[in-house]
């Protein structure tokens, strides 16, 4: 079955999936790994500090990218994401891109993320 999307719908500008039994059973763990990062931010963030050098924070960058991505693409982006805020590494304002690099496929999945540096526009 495919994903039906609707054009800018009340999900504030993004589009929204219709997903099949197929799609649904696919966006649980998704589901999950928003949720385990949902639980890190009001526990573990706060009592650790908020010490991230990128806006959004990672955390943040994690929830939009799986959201928006799936688990495994955004899982792909976030680790790129984490490798880039590392000691010596970016800083500044670094958002999830709006769509999927062009040369990325699901069996090349270092593609999905910026490992080096922010992509200028």
């Amino acid at each position: 079955m495919s994903a039906v999307v609707s054009p800018k719908a009340e999900s504030g500008g993004h589009p929204v999936r219709r997903l099949g039994l197929v799609g649904a059973l696919l966006s649980v763990p998704a589901l999950l790994a928003r949720g385990l990062i949902r639980l890190y931010r009001y526990t573990l963030s706060s009592i650790a500090g908020r010490t991230c050098r990128h806006l959004p924070t990672c955390s943040e960058y994690a929830d939009i990218a799986i959201g928006r991505f799936g688990l495994w693409r955004g899982g792909w982006m976030t680790l790129a994401r984490f490798t880039r805020c590392r000691p010596g590494g970016t800083h500044g304002f670094d958002p999830v891109p709006e769509a999927l690099p062009e040369d990325a496929r699901w069996y090349r999945p270092w593609r999905y993320g910026f490992w080096r540096s922010i992509p200028q526009d």
